[in-house]
């Protein structure tokens, strides 16, 4: 291996040098599969590139005695792989984008966001429940979930049921379901059960009118350092422009919001003809109170707006997208944004600032 300024390079049996670039990964195998998928792009598309995968544990995969909700750390799941891309021993990582606080520390940035799995959530039944849905459930059927946002809004919509905090990576929950009574279901992203090639242990999906999803749900963000320019132009190619636009809108709404992994807060949003639509949603802890609003914007290239000077590099919640268009970026961003005020001036703050106590103070 040689060093040149910050880069690597590794020599192959001929002689020829090729650039190595480190990918830091959680060590879930689910982590892996995803990162693992990058690689493959990233190969496919820089096939002059030598890279490696380096695995690590993360604090949220230590601490599995406590509702998420309850750690209260935002970046449970991203800070080590933080440090090690600050210290320079990983060059990008990959991440649920769903993981991801909506500020990153100073000095990172997503660089690329890819296409969207399917971002709703599924309902997995335990096998003595085959063929029944979350309605016909006996009641006070308990369903495992550690998610608050999924909590709040199934106990609204399906009040018969009871629901327990489930935790661990999604083989632990899944064998938590089939080997014990505890469960009659329990509910995980779809996009998880998917990539894992679990497809066919989903029951249901649960559409938006039961269940929105979480923000950056089902879609896959490398971070890098911000100031790699060439890392940034490298992963750039990765990006799939209307799960950017849609996930800036998201985390620009949860950002605004202040809310995190401790309220229940949950989206919807679909591009069609060059309009963004973003419905967003705030929840009591027990779903009895929720406001809920839908709003659009135009993300049309050459609108009037396009006139205005944005600039190409600027980041977006977190979000580094250099060859997309900034002014649909920006009318993403301020859609996230303004979807948030209005929430906020029918009174969600008071909503969520009485789910963090309640939550708090389980």
């Amino acid at each position: 291996m040689m060093e040149e300024g910050p880069y690597k390079y590794i020599r192959d049996g001929s002689g020829k040098a090729s650039r190595l670039i480190r990918i830091g990964t959680r060590k879930s195998q689910l982590a892996r599969i995803q990162t693992d998928s990058v690689a493959d792009k990233l190969k496919e598309l820089h096939p002059d590139v030598h890279l490696e995968i380096v695995a690590m544990s993360t604090m949220g995969d230590v601490i599995l005695d406590k509702a998420l909700s309850k750690i209260g750390e935002k970046s449970l799941f991203t800070k080590e792989l933080e440090n090690a891309l600050e210290r320079n021993e990983v060059d990008l990582v990959v991440h649920s984008l769903k993981d991801l606080p909506t500020s990153l520390p100073a000095g990172f940035t997503i660089g690329a966001v890819l296409k969207r799995e399917n971002p709703h959530d599924a309902v997995v039944l335990h096998p003595s429940n085959a063929g029944k849905t979350l309605d016909t459930l006996p009641e006070k059927s308990v369903i495992g979930t550690s998610s608050l946002r999924r909590a709040a809004q199934l106990k609204k919509r399906f009040p018969h049921l009871e629901f327990k905090d489930i935790r661990g990576n999604l083989n632990t929950r899944l064998k938590k379901l089939d080997e014990k009574d505890d469960f009659a279901a329990i509910i995980l992203a779809a996009a998880g059960l998917k990539r894992m090639g679990w497809e066919n242990r989903i029951s249901l999906i649960l559409e938006p009118e039961d269940c929105m999803y979480a923000v950056g749900q089902g879609a896959l963000a490398v971070e890098v350092r911000a100031r790699d320019t060439d890392i940034l132009e490298m992963v750039s190619v990765l990006h799939d422009p209307d799960t950017v636009l849609r996930c800036i809108a998201e985390r620009a709404f949860l950002k605004e919001l202040e809310g995190g992994c401790s309220v229940p807060v949950a989206v919807h949003t679909k591009v069609k003809d060059s309009q963004l639509y973003l419905t967003g949603a705030v929840y009591s802890l027990d779903g009895s109170e929720s406001l809920k609003e839908t709003m659009e914007t135009s993300i049309a290239l050459g609108d009037k707006q396009s006139l205005e000077n944005v600039d190409e590099r600027a980041q977006r919640v977190g979000v580094t997208a250099i060859n997309l268009p900034a002014n649909s970026l920006a009318a993403a961003e301020r859609l996230g944004v303004d979807l948030a005020k209005l929430l906020l001036s029918k009174g969600a703050k008071e909503i969520l600032t009485v789910a963090r106590q309640l939550n708090d103070a389980r």
